[in-house]
């Protein structure tokens, strides 16, 4: 059994953890969740908890906002990167079956 520690998808850091994490305002992490770019869960009172995935994407969005790209920009990029990441996903998976 996993801790919810040792799990990467268990909502479980404040936006206060996330913000001191990453060094960015809370206001930016509620700006990210208006956009829809990133949706943290809620817990029983209402506060955003988010999981280390969540982390992990707001850290790559943090990053490209640093760069000065926009967050209307920063959507198209991330639906584009998994865009690629399932057509690389049904390229291994087509390759996997032709090696059979």
């Amino acid at each position: 059994m996993t801790s919810a520690f040792e799990d990467p998808t268990a909502a479980i850091y404040t936006i206060g953890q996330v913000s001191e994490l990453l060094g960015v305002q809370a206001a930016f992490l509620r700006r990210v969740e208006t956009e829809s770019l990133v949706r943290p869960a809620r817990s029983d009172g209402g506060q955003r908890r988010y999981s280390r995935n969540e982390i992990d994407t707001l850290q790559h969005i943090a990053r490209l906002a640093s760069d000065g790209m926009t967050l209307a920009g920063i959507r198209r990029i991330l639906i584009l990167e998994a865009e690629v990441a399932e057509l690389q996903r049904r390229i291994a998976v087509a390759e996997a079956d032709g090696a059979a």
